[in-house]
């Protein structure tokens, strides 16, 4: 019997290979007009180059983009630009230093600058650093901007960010590889992998990878945009670092902590592997509420910092990932944000353990203003990431060699080990394989840095007890962690997979096509496989549109509301 879903597949299969690069490109000017950047070049950063308000920077699979540290390469998009990078798994979008030499890992960092982008949601930025930040406010009126840190202001551009458009669209990412860059121009002032600044939940971005970074492997500030498929390793401070607002989803993410250069924790070796950053100051709203499923986390098992700190009355949900070699803390209350506030409890908001047995649909009235900016006449509007649960959450999840002596500490005074949460605390490795290389030291630390892995699940990582809601940006898959048994996404396109630092024989799926051009059509399915089905009017930019759950038969998809002859469709098997 064939089953029926309510959107279409038609799909098509297209080998894109890196070609030999035809020229060497100088890019020396901001992009004032639309512009492409094609697979048959090289191109060369020099300096900080901007993509202007109005202006779309498109750039093919398999396009090389590269700089060295004499010429300060980088790039960003201001708000009201877009940016457009089509890679695929064949031939991902790589941006990274000279010296890479594309086949093997070197130590090293802060080389090149990294890729910013500037949009035009909502954000909290009150107060930085201890002081008021120009007329922005501590009620979300939509006029709250910020400077972009990392960036200096110059003629012709603003690097500024935030506004009232949570929609916003600032583009779309696919298979980017963001390698040895970074930049530190002093204190709370750098230049992670990926910046994200008030970007909104138009704007796609999947399968990107940041290895060694100076600073933070990607940090998000404000805005709802949402993530899938990242891989984070080596970042010389936070991995995946969250402020201002961010009320956004995430799932299926990699983190592997370790070291890019012999310097600092925080500015070489990595310090937390989630850092959470609620509001600026702790009262304003928007504050950060959001939900992360199906990660995979993993520490430095001798002087790593914590798997996740909290900080500013951030509130989120962190379900059906694995947590292992912690060398600190699994969860670390942070409770003094160092921007003249006191964080959790502050002016009336709740305290930190109320956060953890408060409802997700429970809304603050602390700052809340009169709710008449734009379309957002009721708080709710502002908070639609979290479905369900608790404002923040550990659920679901493995926790393996964590040894610290306070491992669990506060973990434990939030309940987080509770029977409820359907937690496990592992005695056996919760993924396939792992190999680190003999201890060194970095920065004072003692480092193990990882040199392989198949980070496909094993023994309690294998099912889950939940899955994540059928929303059309959520794969409802039952396992904990960022892969399946028989699924890693890494292979094909990342630097792991390139200098030979994970299992290539799990291949991550192909997608399941069709030469069919009709509204209706069918493909086989595996019992229990989640298939995420995409749309795309050039079979170039691919944007979710919902899932299937296979149940062994052929399934047949059929669109009959947004059906369009000129439109592709595809089923990505998870």
């Amino acid at each position: 019997m064939k089953n029926i879903a309510k959107f279409a597949f038609v799909g098509m299969l297209i080998a894109l290979a890196t070609t030999a690069a035809n020229a060497d490109v100088r890019v020396t000017a901001n992009i004032a007009t639309s512009t492409t950047w094609t697979a048959g070049n090289v191109y060369n950063l020099v300096g900080q180059i901007y993509v202007l308000p109005g202006a779309t920077l498109t750039i093919e699979a398999g396009t090389l983009v590269q700089s060295v540290v004499a010429d300060q390469g980088s790039l960003a998009v201001c708000r009201g630009a877009k940016i457009y990078v089509n890679g695929t798994k064949a031939a991902p979008v790589i941006m990274t230093s000279k010296l890479d030499t594309l086949t093997a890992w070197h130590e090293g960092c802060n080389e090149w600058g990294n890729l910013t982008i500037m949009g035009k949601g909502l954000i909290s930025a009150s107060h930085y650093g201890g002081l008021p930040v120009g007329s922005n406010t501590k009620t979300p009126t939509g006029l709250n901007e910020k400077a972009m840190e990392g960036l200096t202001a110059g003629t012709g551009y603003s690097i500024m960010y935030g506004g009232n458009d949570d929609n916003d669209d600032s583009g779309s990412i696919h298979y980017l590889s963001l390698r040895y860059g970074g930049k530190v121009l002093g204190l709370a002032n750098e230049l992670n992998g990926l910046s994200l600044g008030g970007i909104g939940r138009e704007t796609d971005i999947d399968h990107v990878e940041i290895i060694n970074n100076v600073d933070d492997g990607i940090e998000i500030w404000g805005g709802t945009v949402n993530l899938k498929y990242f891989s984070i390793w080596n970042i010389g401070d936070d991995s995946l670092d969250i402020d201002e607002g961010w009320r956004g989803k995430a799932q299926f993410g990699l983190i592997v902590q370790g070291y890019s250069t012999n310097a600092s924790q925080g500015s070489g070796v990595g310090d937390n592997c989630i850092e959470m950053d609620g509001a600026e100051d702790s009262d304003a709203q928007p504050v950060t509420t959001g939900v992360i499923y199906n990660c995979t986390v993993i520490g430095q098992p001798f002087d790593g910092d914590h798997a996740t700190a909290w900080r500013d009355n951030a509130r989120v949900q962190l379900r059906n990932s694995i947590f292992m070699d912690m060398g600190e803390r699994l969860v670390q209350l942070d409770n003094t944000d160092g921007d003249g506030g006191s964080a959790y409890g502050y002016n009336g908001t709740l305290s930190w353990a109320a956060t953890w047995t408060t409802p997700y649909t429970a809304t603050s009235t602390v700052n809340a203003g009169t709710w008449t900016a734009g379309a957002f006449n009721d708080p709710a509007m502002l908070y639609k990431a979290q479905t369900s649960g608790t404002l923040c959450e550990i659920s679901d999840c493995v926790f393996y060699n964590n040894l610290y002596a306070s491992a669990y500490t506060e973990a434990d005074a939030r309940g987080v080990r509770a029977a409820a949460n359907n937690n496990v605390t592992a005695t056996v490795s919760p993924i396939q394989g792992l190999t680190r290389a003999a201890t060194v030291t970095r920065g004072g630390k003692q480092m193990q840095q990882v040199t392989n892995i198949n980070p496909c699940p094993a023994n309690d990582a294998l099912t889950s007890v939940n899955t994540a809601p059928v929303d059309g940006f959520f794969a409802p898959v039952k396992f904990r962690g960022a892969f399946s048994a028989t699924n890693n996404w890494l292979a094909g396109w990342t630097a792991v997979d390139a200098y030979g630092m994970t299992v290539t024989t799990m291949n991550a799926a192909d997608p399941v096509a069709t030469l069919t051009m009709t509204a209706s059509t069918s493909f086989p399915t595996v019992a229990g496989v989640v298939y995420t089905v995409e749309s795309s009017t050039d079979m170039k930019n691919w944007s979710p549109i919902g899932t299937v759950i296979g149940d062994g038969s052929t399934m047949s998809v059929t669109d009959l509301k947004n059906y369009e002859s000129a439109k592709f469709y595809r089923a990505i098997r998870q």
